[in-house]
Parts: C-alpha cells; structure tokens; sequence
C-alpha cells in the first residue's frame, strides 16, 4: 500500500502535456510553492501592526479553548479577516485561502483553519461579550473622528434568506416579496464612508423603533460635543417617535416625510405660492410648517419640487404625479416631482435640499458591504453567528477603507476597483541568507502607479513606526485617521500632528 501510495503520487506530480493556440505547454502542480495571489497583501498587514489594530482585536477576543490541540483564537480571526478581505460571502469560500503560502506566518499564525472551525469557534463566542468585543473595535476606528462636525445616517437594508434560519421572516422585502430576510440596521458616518454600528433583526423588524432604542443608548455615552450635528435618515424615521426623542435630546435631525394626505393638503396649498426659492438641480423650494395626526408638536417643513419633462413625463402613469398635475380652467399645470422633509436644523432651503441630495452617498455604502463584502452572506442557523459576522465584516470594511484612504487620500475607492488595485498580485516567496523576500507581479494595467503608491505608503508607515515609537496605539491610529481624513478632519496648515505631539510618558 505505501509503494502504491509513492506511485499514486508520482504520477499526480508528473507534467502533463497540454496543446493550445500558442503551441504544446506542459502544466505540473507544485502543492508546496510558498505562493499567493494576493500578492499585496503584506502592506496591509504591516498597517495592521503599526496601528496596532490586528493585535489589539484577538488579545479582546473572548475565544477560549481549553484543548491543546486547538487551533488559536489568533488563527481562526487570521482566517475570517482573510476570507472576508478576500470577498468571500459564505463559509465554504475558506477553503480557496487554505492553502496560501505567505500570509499566515505573515499574521503570526502556522496554519489558517477550515470553515467548519471558523464557525464552531463563533459559536464558543457569548454573544452579548462577542457583540460587546466588536462594537468597541468598530468605536475604534471611529472615535477620534467624533472632535469633528460629522453626520449620522441610519438606515436599514434587507437581507433575503433561502433556508430555515431563525429570524428568517417574511417582511418588507420590495425586490423579492414574500421572501424571508433578515434586517440590517445600520449607522455610517457620513463622507468617511465608515460604518459606525450594525445590528441584525429578523425580517419583519425593519421599522426604526426595533433599533432606535440602542442607537439613542449610543448616542446617549457621547460627549455632548462628539454627537452628530445632524441626524439623517430617509421616510422611515420621520415619525413622532424618532422626532420626539431627537428633540428631547437636543439633536438636530434631517428626515423625509411620508406623503401622505396632510402633507399632500401642504403640497397643494402651496403650489401657487410665489415664495418657490431655487433648491439647485433643477429643483425648488419653500418652506412652512405642519402638524400632522399624531404629532406632538408643530415642526418646521421644506416642500421640494422638481418639474417633470422628457421621458419623466411621458411616464405619467404614477399615482403620485397624477395626484399634482392640477388644473387651472381647462388647463392642465405642469406635472412635478415632489419631497417634503422635516428638520429641526436653521439652514436655508438651498441648504437643507443638497444635505438630503448627500445622503444618497449611505445608499451606496449599503451597495458596497452587501455585494462587495460580506452582508450579503456568511449566513448561519442561528441569529448570534449572524450578528457576529456582520459586525466583523463593518470592522474589516473600516480597516480597508483606512488603509485604502493612506494610500489614496483624494477620493473612496470601492472594494470592486482598490482591490484589484491595492491587493491583488501573484507573489513568490523565496528565503536566501536569513532574509525572506516576497516576489510580486501584478497584472493590473496600472501596476507602475501601483507600486509607486504603495512605496509611498511603506514610507509613511515606517516613518510612523521610527518617529513615534513610543506612543501608544491610540495615538498611532489616530496619527493615520489624521493622514487618511486630512479633509475632512479640518486640520491646519503645517506639519502633522503626529510629528510633533509629545508621546505620552510609559
């Protein structure tokens, strides 16, 4: 049997002759090449151990094992943040990184685990010390950001089920209805594109008020003066039981209103008014202010238009565009497009209107984690491994986007084009003289401004590493929010903070 075995093997090592358009090739397999093809991933891991946030993230981890044959609480995280940095949606996907040869000793670890171990070890996780781990890390790279006037966005998107999970329940699905979901409610900071906080509910708990409550209980242990100058949210969360509690805290709010007939009533009465002031993009509007059934109060209202023309017009079977063409004599008006939002804030119309037009930007982030990352699966029986995954999933999404941000400051690149970018690369790693070198070849057509960029990036972060070795990682980490969000962070001319604060003394 074990001759049989040796010859079994020779012949599965042999070459074999292939023809194609370019002539007889011979393809071998080399099962032990220490190779990868995500050849770029090394700059990332070294992100991750300046900042401290890899290492910082397992020693919080409340995995245990009591065997010693276990695979490490440190290996199993490696896998997951690999699987998922690598696109993966479901579990199954772990076995196309079993076998890299580079990145696991990158990360400190012997081996990566299979998927029957990632999950088995989610399940060993309390899911209230689980949630609790990975809300602090998502707070992490966050928080030092809150010194800045920023904007809060909630909202919540669905996830469709195809199995017995719990929680899968039939609810508002507007793409598949009558399929079970799941609910994902969500809180980005606005332009960042950073996820502040998620929570999975079952599918027919989509309304504000299942997850509002923990929203309000976050915003609550804020300072006063790192809470949201605005609180943004689309028709779902202009209700009186959002708007009350915003109110009673003192918090400026921006949401849409629902149109239904007390607001259709404000719509036609001011129609004729001469008071319409431009709202930019073709829209206009006016402001006043309305009590609906239900209200507590009277609330300050900016009634938005838009003239309809071309195919928009020609599609003029919408109730809701018909309900606004009125008729002056026996002449019809032009037809509108319309919005009513609801604000505690004093901006003026024009104003008001392009902060509502910005909150399309949350509506792409949703886009982005659920088809790009992993929202969209890693889908288990029970609901605690869904909650964990998802909050894992929204901090390997923050720790891309800050290291994605260090590279390219300008601009936020989707995971569909900074990866193939920022990761991707076939590399070889070859060990010579006590000195490991990784090989890379990229075959993206940019590879030159690639390499150029990512030099760049080793630069800074050895710069950070010589220059600041004393600080602590909080420090580090807020040295590279301070370079990743130079905009938006407000900072002053000069040399960067981090070069020049004093580390705090050991």
């Amino acid at each position: 049997m074990g001759e049989a075995t040796r010859k079994a093997l020779a012949r599965q090592q042999a070459a074999i002759a292939i023809d194609t358009f370019g002539g007889r090739i011979h393809v071998e397999w080399d099962p032990t090449a220490a190779v990868t093809p995500l050849g770029q991933l090394p700059f990332f891991i070294e992100f991750l151990k300046v900042s401290g946030l890899f290492d910082s993230w397992v020693a919080d981890c409340p995995l245990e094992y009591q065997s010693n044959h276990a695979s490490g609480k440190r290996a199993v995280l490696a896998t997951l943040l690999l699987s998922i940095l690598a696109g993966h949606h479901r579990y199954a996907h772990i076995t196309a990184i079993r076998q890299d040869g580079i990145h696991p000793e990158l990360f400190g670890v012997t081996h990566l685990v299979s998927e029957d171990a990632a999950r088995r070890a989610l399940v060993k996780i309390d899911e209230a010390s689980g949630v609790a781990w990975l809300d602090r890390h998502l707070a992490k790279t966050t928080r030092p950001l809150l010194a800045t006037p920023w904007i809060l966005d909630l909202d919540a998107t669905v996830k469709c089920l195809y199995g017995k999970q719990e929680g899968a329940i039939v609810g508002y699905n507007p793409t598949k209805p009558g399929r079970p979901s799941h609910s994902y409610h969500s809180a980005l900071m606005a332009n960042t594109r950073l996820a502040l906080a998620v929570e999975v509910m079952a599918g027919n708990e989509t309304a504000p008020l299942h997850n509002m409550p923990g929203i309000w209980a976050w915003l609550d242990a804020l300072p006063k003066a790192e809470r949201p100058a605005v609180l943004r949210g689309d028709v779902a969360y202009g209700n009186e039981s959002v708007l009350r509690e915003a109110e009673a805290r003192d918090q400026p709010y921006l949401t849409k209103l629902r149109l239904t007939k007390h607001v259709k009533d404000l719509i036609k009465k001011l129609f004729r008014h001469t008071g319409w002031a431009d709202a930019g993009q073709g829209w206009e509007g006016v402001e006043d202010t309305l009590t609906l059934t239900g209200w507590s109060r009277s609330r300050r209202v900016v009634v938005l238009r838009r003239k309809l023309s071309g195919e928009m017009l020609l599609r003029g079977t919408d109730d809701r565009q018909d309900e606004f063409a009125f008729i002056e004599g026996d002449i019809p008006t032009a037809r509108y497009e319309y919005a009513v939002l609801v604000t505690s804030t004093q901006h003026e119309v024009l104003t008001l209107a392009q902060l509502y037009r910005d909150r399309a930007d949350a509506e792409n982030n949703f886009d982005e984690l659920k088809n790009q990352w992993g929202w969209g699966g890693y889908t288990t029986q029970d609901l605690a491994r869904c909650r964990l995954m998802a909050r894992m999933v929204a901090l390997v999404y923050n720790w891309w986007n800050l290291f994605v941000r260090l590279a390219q400051p300008h601009k936020h690149f989707e995971a569909i084009t900074s990866r193939p970018l920022l990761l991707h690369g076939v590399a070889t790693q070859t060990r010579h003289g006590g000195q490991t070198r990784v090989t890379i070849t990229s075959t993206h057509a940019k590879q030159s401004v690639i390499q150029a960029v990512l030099t760049n990036l080793a630069g800074f972060l050895n710069a950070l590493k010589t220059t600041a070795e004393q600080w602590t990682d909080v420090q580090r980490l807020r040295a590279i929010l301070e370079r990743a969000f130079a905009k938006f962070m407000l900072t002053t001319a000069g040399p960067p903070a981090w070069l020049t604060a004093k580390p705090d003394p050991i």
